[in-house]
């Protein structure tokens, strides 16, 4: 196999991968806040570390990968202003803190498993290591901390290149960070957010600096170290947390270290969905979420499909009409791979034509996660023809298995086009195709012609001569 390069962005370069320990990878991945729905921009990253860890699966490391979720501590702005997102949807809801965590991550988790993204050996919820962020907190305020009215700040001066995965180590180049009088630096940065004289929280906690909560950069410093160990492999998230939330774990994690190790050898970004409509922002109130591609008719998988067609470090752009293309992909994937799916397995890959599209595979998948070209790889040998089944079958699964496209388990009939506002089910739909191909092989073309108007009026776009095969679909 190709060794696995991988872009490091605290040097912006692509590196070696080799793991801490031997034949193991410790991946963490920074999890949803659960105060409102996912956004398909928002599972982009899931997708991205998903895809990570089926490749370090397929290298042979024994994979220990951890998500946390975030119910307490995340502000309204990333740059630890604001109010606490929990609290704020938990009023504004009027309901438990706790029901709309619940509620919010039961949600993402059905995203989860709707674009095939494998269970993480662990979901670290922050609520449950409270006690244990206390202790981070105490075993570093003497050398690195500071106590204001409002809370315990950590001072970023104390440690080494504080922002240098940000890059930007100037006063200018935080001007995102919240001005709290009395803080010594600009990037400084709260460890404990005490609740204010005379506010009611629904989640607060007993400390040494008074009543409050942990703050949003300690959760997953604490939770990392406590559930992989410093230093672990590699820690994701999207491209806005390497601004802001990320240096600061890195401080932190250097301070509980006492070293300038950042935590985690590699850090990796995926880069942002783009959509012009401007329906990916959850303030807006309607945003794109994976349910909503589901009610329009849309498998999941054809939005994970569309987040492989790019670089995971490349800016995709969604459009209905790409994700369409998308689709339209997975379709043709599926019917191809439909014959292959009744064969043998064979035990290995012996036939020269696989083994060198698996060899493009591997140096595809191991440049930094190519799936782009792997996909290719993918379909190449899916198009395959006078080849051992057995053969094809076990090439398709290995390859799919990085990919997590499932194809050997979605069936044509998983892939019709059916909306949930649909006023007609998909039995009447076949029976009204079934008569109306009567109707036509007996020339009755009156009866023909009414039958699909009948089923245009209901919605249903009949597709004569599809080159897919798919015959119907009901418009969106």
């Amino acid at each position: 196999m190709t060794d696995l390069k991988l872009f490091n962005s605290l040097t912006r370069s692509l590196e070696v991968f080799e793991s801490v320990h031997a034949n193991e990878a410790r991946v963490y991945s920074c999890g949803p806040t659960v105060y409102n729905y996912p956004h398909i921009g928002n599972m982009r990253a899931y997708v991205f570390a998903d895809t990570l860890g089926r490749v370090l699966s397929y290298k042979g490391y024994k994979l220990t990968h951890v998500i946390n979720i975030t119910d307490v501590g995340h502000l309204t702005d990333d740059a630890d202003a604001g109010e606490d997102k929990m609290e704020k949807m938990a009023a504004e809801k009027a309901q438990s803190i706790w029901d709309i965590a619940r509620h919010y991550t039961e949600a993402y988790w059905a995203d989860v498993k709707a674009l095939n993204i494998r269970q993480p050996a662990k979901w670290s919820i922050a609520t449950d290591y409270v006690p244990q962020m206390i202790e981070f907190a105490k075993s570093i305020a003497d050398k690195h901390c500071y106590e204001l009215d409002s809370g315990l700040y950590f001072d970023t001066s104390t440690v080494a290149r504080y922002g240098a995965l940000a890059r930007a180590q100037t006063d200018e180049g935080e001007g995102r960070i919240e001005a709290v009088e009395g803080k010594r630096h600009a990037a400084d940065f709260a460890i404990w957010r005490k609740t204010p004289t005379g506010e009611n929280r629904q989640m607060e906690w007993d400390s040494p600096w008074g009543r409050g909560a942990p703050g949003w950069h300690l959760e997953c410093s604490v939770m990392s170290g406590d559930l992989l160990g410093f230093p672990f492999d590699i820690h994701t998230g999207g491209i806005d947390h390497r601004e802001i939330h990320h240096p600061n774990e890195i401080a932190q994690n250097q301070a509980r270290t006492c070293s300038d190790h950042s935590g985690a050898r590699f850090w990796m970004h995926n880069n942002f969905l783009v959509e012009r409509t401007g329906k990916m922002s959850k303030s807006a109130g309607e945003f794109l979420r994976v349910q909503l591609l589901i009610d329009k008719g849309f498998h999941p998988l054809a939005y994970r499909l569309m987040c492989l067609q790019a670089h995971y470090r490349s800016e995709l752009e969604f459009s209905w009409d790409g994700l369409q293309a998308a689709f339209t992909r997975l379709k043709r994937m599926v019917m191809a791979v439909a014959p292959v799916k009744e064969a043998v397995s064979a035990s290995e890959v012996t036939d020269q034509r696989l083994t060198e599209l698996f060899a493009r595979f591997d140096a595809a998948v191991s440049d930094d996660l190519n799936t782009a070209i792997a996909l290719t790889a993918l379909e190449e040998a899916i198009a395959l023809k006078k080849i051992d089944l057995g053969q094809k079958l076990l090439a398709i699964a290995q390859m799919d298995a990085v990919l997590g496209l499932d194809l050997l388990k979605v069936k044509r009939a998983d892939l019709r086009v059916r909306p949930k506002s649909a006023v007609i089910s998909e039995a009447e739909i076949e029976t009204a195709l079934a008569a109306r191909k009567e109707a036509r092989a007996a020339k009755d073309f009156a009866k023909s012609d009414a039958i699909r108007d009948d089923l245009i009026a209901k919605g249903v776009e009949v597709m004569d001569g599809d080159p897919l095969g798919w015959d119907w679909k009901i418009e969106v």
